[in-house]
């Protein structure tokens, strides 16, 4: 219903030719921007709504500790829900809200976009089910043990801690028992979240659109080709910086593999895509502290990279 709304504003009220790539990148700009804030005011206004249920020491409490159960879950949670990588980042923003470990956070924010139902069915049809299950498997992963490498290196301080306002056991403290004051409180912490990080997911959604249309898909097959034993952090390296939708990723990736590249190789590239864009570091530019985001993007690269010769290894196996 959205990108039909957005059709018809940038093709019939604008007038905007749809073959033209500016007019494409206008379309993606106004659509993943509508998209991107209001997932992020609603779930931002549902999750502390929610919040206000609980006590903050409790949430702590539950998803903290050093046991791998914490992460598991938000990897799990992150792999059944249906976002991108920058659509995943009100959730991720909602979590640090409630208290939860940062380690945690980043486990939901990295299986998210790596694992969803739109990329499961699209890889069920271009792969088979034996790639697509240890794929979703091997995403998971990566989740859960870059979430609790995060989780060690004890990062916080490179949050930005003006984004979240004032302390949330306080703010929590300030909610009536009413039903109204708990949707209110959740409404308030939406808006204030909303005003702080607009401008920043505007300038990464106009990155993304741009890179998203203009980035041809042969350009990409031409610099990773008769790369060999290098094809995989190649692969990774041009795969970060680009932005897409599983619809987009998934047959580019077929189409490297069909060209002969070895299947990690055709993976990774698909894994870096998904997981970490230019976009998303740009939004999360607002929530943390650029070293925090280099640490986060290098470890997930790594991750990815280590993914890919592992797929390459076990191609003979696979097929």
């Amino acid at each position: 219903m959205l990108q039909l709304i957005v059709d018809r504003i940038t093709y019939s009220l604008f007038k905007l030719d749809p073959s033209t790539k500016w007019a494409q990148v206008i379309n993606f700009f106004i659509y993943d921007s509508v998209k991107i804030l209001l997932l992020l005011f609603v779930l931002i206004a549902l999750i502390g709504f929610l919040r206000s249920y609980l006590p903050v020491e409790k949430i702590k409490q539950w998803l903290s500790g050093k046991k791998v159960l914490p992460n598991l879950l938000a990897a799990v949670f992150g792999a059944i829900t249906p976002f991108c990588s920058c659509s995943s980042i009100p959730i991720f923003i909602s979590f640090l809200e409630a208290g939860v470990p940062l380690g945690v956070t980043f486990s939901f924010l990295i299986a998210s976009p790596l694992v969803n139902e739109y990329l499961v069915v699209l890889m069920l049809g271009f792969f088979g089910f034996k790639i697509t299950f240890l794929y979703v498997l091997s995403g998971i992963t990566i989740g859960v043990i870059c979430g609790i490498i995060l989780g060690r290196m004890k990062l916080e301080k490179y949050l930005v801690k003006d984004l979240f306002g004032q302390d949330i056991q306080e703010a929590s403290e300030k909610i009536s028992e009413g039903f109204k004051s708990r949707i209110l409180f959740g409404i308030r912490e939406a808006n204030s979240i909303v005003k702080k990080l607009w401008f920043w997911v505007f300038i990464g959604v106009g990155l993304g659109a741009f890179i998203h249309n203009f980035v041809p898909q042969e350009f990409i097959q031409t610099l990773m080709s008769e790369t060999g034993f290098f094809s995989v952090p190649l692969a990774t390296i041009i795969g970060v910086p680009m932005y897409g939708s599983c619809a987009a990723i998934v047959p580019i990736a077929v189409a490297l593999f069909q060209k002969g590249f070895p299947l990690g190789t055709a993976l990774a590239f698909m894994m870096a895509v998904a997981a970490l864009s230019m976009p998303e570091a740009v939004m999360l530019r607002r929530a943390m502290h650029l070293k925090l985001i280099i640490i986060f993007f290098a470890i997930t690269s790594v991750a990815i990279m280590f993914t890919g010769y592992l797929f390459n290894f076990l191609q003979g196996v696979l097929f």
